[in-house]
C-alpha cells in the first residue's frame, strides 16, 4: 500500500500476517508548538491501521471509509517510533467495527481508538 498521505505524513504500512500494522519514527514536522507529537499522527496511524485490517475481511471489489472514529489521547511522545495496530471486532454487512492502539518505541501506551468503517460497493461500470 502506497498512497500520498502515507508519503505526506512518512508513515510505513504493514499487513503481512495478524493485525494491520502502521508506523512512522518522529520528526520535528510531527511535532505541534509544545514539542510533542501533533494529535493528527497517532489519528491518522490508527485511522490508516484500521483501514487495513478492515480491507482484509473484505470481498474483492469492495472497499471501506471511516464513518465514525473515536480517539483516546493517554500521554504525549516527543520522539522514537510509534506504531499503531488495529484489529476487526465485528465485521458486517455494511458496517465494520475495529478499534486500535498506538505505542512508542517503549511499548508505552499513546492513544486507542475505536471506529466504525462502512462497506463500500463501486458503482457498476
Amino acid at each position: 500500500m502506497d498512497f500520498g498521505f502515507q508519503r505526506l505524513v512518512g508513515f510505513v504500512v504493514d499487513k503481512t500476517e495478524g493485525p494491520a500494522r502502521v508506523w512512522l519514527d518522529v520528526g520535528p514536522q510531527h511535532l505541534n508548538p509544545n514539542g510533542v507529537v501533533h494529535g493528527a499522527v497517532p489519528s491518522a496511524l490508527m485511522d490508516t491501521a484500521m483501514g487495513a485490517a478492515c480491507m482484509s475481511v473484505l470481498d474483492e471489489g469492495l472497499y471501506c471509509a471511516t464513518i465514525e472514529m473515536q480517539v483516546r489521547f493517554l500521554r504525549g511522545a516527543s520522539s522514537g517510533r510509534l506504531e499503531a495496530t488495529a484489529a476487526v471486532i465485528n465485521a458486517g454487512r455494511r458496517i465494520v467495527h475495529l478499534d486500535a492502539r498506538t505505542v512508542d518505541d517503549t511499548g508505552r501506551l499513546i492513544a486507542t481508538a475505536t471506529a466504525s468503517f462502512a462497506v463500500i460497493q463501486p458503482p457498476a461500470a
